[in-house]
């Protein structure tokens, strides 16, 4: 072995220590802008190109619905109609029917807690309001916190049109509330099923497609939002998106403490193109997500074993350029690493340049 090939060995050991955070391993590189001839020739080049370094991570994924969440009955009571798997409920339509009463969809963010009646104020009768307004039921009605005889004589007409007994007042079990209109993801009730308070009916999200995915928790910064993230579909299709955000891990085990942080991150990947970006495609099957942490676009680039650990006063890194019968060292920066790729820069260093690497 020459001097020259053991200082390639060195100084691409010193690289792929820098690039893993090991020591430093230093060759006796001599001084930047030394020639060589004959025996220094180095046993193999490579050329210095202009290419696209990116970082990133592929792990699988699936096709889903963004923000899904169950809804659970707040009364006891038996499914006479089941939710329909992948239909678009609209406010004032059925999820399903509890004891052959419709369970309507209304917007707004505060969840049903309580009977509202005539005498009671907050929040909640002001989400009321706005949603019997909405329906064509606020003839008369002033949309504030208070439910008054106005807001009473509303729900009546409102029942009436659900061929549901008028009383004036909204039960826990009559309505689930929603930020807007839904998907039913699963029908976890089926017809004829028994529910207690607080059991899964049915699994919602929004009309949203997305992707999927879970991450370990050492991939913190790959989960910030509006990460860019390239998706293979099921058929094979690329498209691209963004991470939208983080969810809770589902499952008995999503909890906090160690059990959570075992399963990892799991985010959202909303899709450029929306539903029809997702047309077509199989959602029982697997996508490929690559998470890109950070790209270098159009920068000079070699292998990272053509690169030398300078030994000297100035020490730093340097490629042994080849022309014709001679070569000589060169000082250069180094930058981003990915794929085997180093960046380089230089004022000596030009595209399709020779450099001098290790025999394979």
């Amino acid at each position: 072995m020459t001097r020259r090939t053991a200082l390639l060995a060195l100084g691409a050991a010193a690289v792929a220590a820098s690039v893993t955070g090991g020591a430093l391993l230093f060759g006796d590189g001599g001084d930047a802008g030394a020639s060589a001839r004959g025996g220094d020739l180095p046993p193999a080049t490579a050329k210095v190109v202009r290419t696209d370094l990116v970082l990133s991570k592929t792990v699988d994924g699936k096709l889903d619905f963004a923000q899904r969440r169950a809804v659970k009955s707040a009364v006891e009571g038996t499914v006479t109609v089941a939710a329909a798997e992948g239909r678009t409920i609209k406010r004032g339509q059925a999820l399903y029917e509890l004891n052959d009463k419709p369970v309507t969809l209304l917007y707004g963010p505060v969840p049903m807690f309580r009977e509202m009646k005539a005498g009671d104020r907050g929040s909640d009768v002001l989400q009321l309001e706005r949603n019997l307004r909405e329906l064509g039921y606020g003839s008369g009605l002033y949309v504030d916190t208070e439910y008054d005889k106005y807001t009473e004589a509303a729900v009546k007409r409102w029942q009436k049109s659900l061929n549901r007994e008028s009383t004036g007042r909204v039960g826990k079990g009559d309505v689930v509330f929603q930020p807007g209109q839904v998907k039913v993801v699963t029908a976890d009730a089926a017809l004829a099923d028994q529910v207690a308070p607080g059991g899964t009916v049915v699994t919602i999200g929004a009309t949203q497609p997305v992707v999927r995915a879970q991450l370990e928790q050492t991939d913190g910064a790959l989960t910030s939002k509006n990460t860019k993230v390239e998706v293979t579909l099921p058929s094979g299709k690329t498209v691209a998106g963004r991470v939208a955000g983080t969810v809770r891990p589902e499952g008995p085990d999503s909890g906090s403490g160690a059990s959570a942080a075992q399963k990892g991150i799991t985010v959202e990947i909303a899709l450029d193109g929306g539903a029809g970006a997702v047309s077509g495609e199989d959602a029982k099957a697997s996508a490929s997500v690559k998470f890109v942490s950070e790209a270098h676009k159009g920068v000079l680039a070699v292998p990272v074993e053509a690169v030398v650990a300078l030994r000297g006063e100035n020490g730093g890194y340097g490629l042994q350029i080849v022309q014709g019968a001679t070569s000589k060292m060169v000082r250069v920066e180094t930058g981003m690493t990915a794929d085997g790729r180093i960046e380089v820069s230089g004022p000596d260093v030009r595209e399709g340049a020779l450099v001098g690497v290790a025999a394979s």
